[in-house]
């Protein structure tokens, strides 16, 4: 299927205004989801995008490159404005045709997916006699994710988990309407790491110990963050639960900060560790966590007791937690917008200059609030009470939408691409450092 999207507007055209967002702002990030969407998880989902940046494009020019591609369908993304008390979702196909076209069967099926999880007023479906609908040979729907003017919907459009959801529930009807095809495991591959070094003598090492204990494993080569480092792979399978089983004898082995890195078409965008969970068990101690921030950053507070205890509570993955933190706040020298007194250590709710976003009492509360916004996002079971709920985006966020750290993608930063791509390999530095810690400690005790 040949999918035209259009982030409506854009360039010298904001589109609607409201709130202080502009809409050409509001339908690029959509778009932008959408095609993500659909290029990481279908196989046969070809997508052309009419901009994709602040990009001023006619509407000749939109239509003109649909039909010349040849599309099967164009799809245009906006939202509303009115007087203020206008809300909700409503999407349009062209007013020449009739409730029984094909352009309407499947803007039906687009409607129910949209409006299952947009958490807006259904409007509903109508028709007009606008450009894109007119001049496009292809069935064609624009949809008004919104109305830009109202409080209400505005706030919601400010949510990267709303957008990324609205995103999703387009991507859903896509799927029925056309028939998509998910991407099957056969086009994964998932690796077994058994760790990360810089020297090549450290990965060999390791390397030889796990053949010493009847484990293939062989050096790779890997380039993160711009570093040349060694990765010691312990197998690669076609099936996850056969990298499972392998990396719970590396486990065994002792090699206890190994993972399964998930690589190929079917894997997120940058190749990067979609396997890798947000839940699970917190490997390195608070001391290693915070020694390590302290090689970077002398003056940082010890706050990795504070991501162990909160972790295991939660079933989080703290250490990991804590990488994010370190990411989010320039290894807690907060060069950003958010500033140390707030104890805002993983940005919540900060969106620039003018909103630095939430602010906690202690370090430990607001480790407490970043754990609980993890919590959020990795599952849809009920939280826990022993602690107060104090992550005051709690409830905003889409349940279970992201269980694993590169889901966050486009969730926690927009626009976010490999946001948690940059979380696993700063933890890949972490255990790196912790392992050479713990080798020079034994050297000394040697």
């Amino acid at each position: 299927m040949k999918l035209y999207l259009d982030p409506g507007h854009g360039g010298s055209d904001p589109g609607a205004q409201g709130n202080g967002l502009d809409e050409k702002d509001i339908t690029l990030d959509i778009a932008l989801r959408i095609r993500n969407l659909l290029n990481n998880n279908y196989k046969d989902a070809d997508v052309r995008m009419s901009r994709t940046g602040d990009s001023s494009v006619s509407l000749d020019e939109r239509t003109n490159e649909a039909n010349a591609w040849g599309a099967d369908y164009f799809l245009s993304i906006h939202c509303n404005a009115f007087n203020g008390d206008a809300q909700g979702y409503e999407d349009y196909i062209h007013s020449s045709l009739s409730d029984s076209s094909k352009t309407a069967e499947y803007r039906d099926v687009m409607h129910e997916e949209v409006t299952k999880v947009n958490r807006l007023r259904d409007r509903g479906k109508k028709k007009a006699n606008f450009h894109v609908l007119r001049e496009s040979v292809m069935p064609a729907m624009l949809s008004e994710n919104g109305f830009i003017t109202n409080d209400h919907d505005a706030a919601l459009m400010r949510d990267a988990s709303w957008r990324q959801t609205v995103a999703q529930g387009h991507v859903n009807g896509l799927e029925r309407a056309f028939g998509l095809k998910p991407k099957e495991e056969s086009d994964v591959l998932y690796k077994v790491i058994a760790g990360s070094f810089q020297s090549r003598k450290n990965a060999e090492q390791r390397a030889d110990y796990l053949k010493s204990k009847g484990i293939e494993a062989f050096v790779s080569p890997a380039t993160i963050s711009g570093e040349q480092w060694y990765r010691v792979q312990a197998g690669a399978f076609s099936k996850r639960k056969n990298a499972e089983q392998r990396l719970e004898k590396v486990r065994n082995a002792g090699i206890k900060d190994a993972y399964i890195l998930k690589e190929g078409k079917g894997a997120d965008s940058g190749g990067g560790s979609d396997g890798y969970a947000i839940k699970g068990k917190t490997f390195l101690s608070p001391e290693l966590m915070d020694q390590f921030v302290k090689e970077v950053n002398a003056d940082a507070i010890k706050i990795g007791i504070h991501y162990l205890i909160f972790g295991e509570y939660y079933g989080i993955r703290g250490d990991v937690a804590f990488a994010q933190a370190m990411h989010e706040t320039d290894y807690l020298r907060f060069t950003g917008v958010v500033q140390p007194e707030q104890n805002n250590f993983c940005g919540l709710g900060a969106t620039g200059p003018d909103n630095p976003g939430a602010s906690f009492d202690t370090p430990r509360e607001g480790v407490l609030a970043h754990i609980q916004h993890l919590f959020a996002y990795a599952t849809t079971d009920s939280l826990p009470d022993k602690y107060p709920l104090v992550d005051p985006r709690f409830d905003l966020v889409a349940r279970g939408s992201a269980p694993t750290w590169v889901k966050l993608n486009g969730k926690w930063a927009v626009p976010g691409d490999n946001y948690g791509q940059s979380i696993l390999k700063l933890y890949e530095r972490m255990l790196t450092s912790s392992i050479e810690q713990f080798q020079q400690l034994k050297q000394k005790i040697t």
